[in-house]
């Protein structure tokens, strides 16, 4: 006896392949290690290059700039580390993140004052978010990095993520140049938290989609609170970290698109076609393109932004000559420390192969033994007794 088969309608077709859509996007095992930020939706992996190759890049350049530093020769042997030998780090004292000198920060680009606005080193906005203020520094930002950047580059592929991390460097950099004062800083969290900025605006976007939205807030505010508590560490400047968090979200909402499926009821002339389980809903592709004016307007306001920082910076503004307050969002002073904008001045005096350093404005001394050091060095000395 043979059984007939009734041929399967177009309608039948379809439903199957949007329910085994569905099926694989719950099962996708490779979104288990992310549980704050797993999408209701169909998910997208990618390979994670691009998040490889800055994590590296960045350990290259600090590994460089310790070289270029070389405590045990410029400090005279007086570092923390002392068994890493050229690549050991400056003393506590002077650079609490285990890093190198103000010194050598000026010299591999950081944001300096005097460099910016007189004379006219542009340059130093493109590699100041390279730059780590120390090793601690370096671990905390690439650790958030990996944990964010895999996570949005799996969801958006690497060139919307380049875009977004490399323009949130520049921004951030320009609006830190706004504040910038005469102690070289460094502006490496700002692409950072502009992949924090664009989480949160996608986030924002598919906020539906999202199983654990509390836990996805929460998760951003802790990695935001986290990295901009470090901001008030010496070197770090919580200016670019700001300007970065605000060009991500714009571009977070301008490049951060992609389809994803909604609930639609059936026409009434067609429900009988369909099963009892899609009966009651459908699922459809909305436009990849949605949200035109939203995206118009974000776009907009970053490129009003940019516009505005660059042609401040190119005129020399600085801002912290009109908000006297505002050097205590970048710095906390304590006695370790000072947020002084004041450039150090001391009278050396050199006897008995020592050299001893008089700050002027405080009057507080301090010898050092050895007396052979740079012109450079002088000062991060005189800046540390002055401090």
């Amino acid at each position: 006896m043979e059984i007939s088969k009734e041929p399967k309608t177009k309608i039948d077709e379809i439903s199957h392949s949007l329910s085994f859509s569905t099926s694989n996007a719950a099962g996708d095992s490779s979104w288990d290690k992310f549980p704050f930020f797993r999408h209701r939706s169909r998910q997208i992996t990618r390979d994670t290059w691009l998040v490889s190759v800055f994590v590296l890049l960045q350990i290259v350049i600090f590994a460089v700039t310790m070289g270029i530093n070389d405590c045990s020769r410029n400090s005279h042997g007086h570092c923390a580390g002392k068994i890493l030998g050229r690549f050991s780090f400056q003393p506590l004292s002077e650079n609490p993140m285990l890093g190198p000198s103000a010194s050598t920060f000026e010299h591999m680009g950081g944001l300096y004052w005097k460099a910016l606005v007189e004379k006219h080193e542009v340059w130093r906005i493109l590699t100041s978010p390279w730059l780590h203020s120390g090793l601690f520094h370096l671990f905390i930002n690439l650790g958030s990095l990996i944990f964010v950047g895999i996570y949005m580059e799996q969801q958006y592929g690497p060139l919307r993520i380049a875009v977004i991390y490399i323009l949130s460097g520049v921004v951030g950099s320009l609006f830190a140049a706004l504040f910038v004062r005469n102690v070289p800083s460094i502006s490496s969290g700002a692409a950072f938290f502009g992949l924090i900025g664009a989480m949160l605006a996608e986030l924002a976007r598919n906020w539906n989609l999202y199983s654990s939205k509390i836990s996805a807030l929460v998760m951003i505010f802790t990695i935001f609170t986290v990295n901009f508590l470090i901001g008030f560490l010496p070197y770090i400047d919580n200016f670019a970290n700001i300007g970065g968090f605000i060009s991500g979200f714009l571009l977070g909402f301008v490049l951060l698109f992609a389809p994803q499926l909604r609930e639609v009821a059936p026409p009434p002339h067609k429900a009988k076609l369909f099963e009892d389980d899609m009966r009651r809903s459908t699922r459809r592709l909305k436009e990849m393109f949605d949200r035109p004016i939203l995206r118009i307007i974000c776009l907009v306001v970053f490129c009003g932004i940019l516009a505005g920082v660059l042609v401040a910076a190119s005129w020399g503004i600085n801002l912290n000559s009109h908000c006297k307050w505002c050097r205590y969002v970048d710095c906390i002073p304590t006695r370790k420390w000072s947020c002084s904008d004041m450039t150090a001045s001391c009278e050396a005096m050199v006897s008995d192969a020592q050299l001893t350093l008089t700050c002027m404005a405080n009057g507080r001394f301090r010898i050092f033994p050895f007396t052979n050091i740079s012109q450079a060095r002088t000062q991060d000395l005189c800046t540390l007794v002055c401090s």
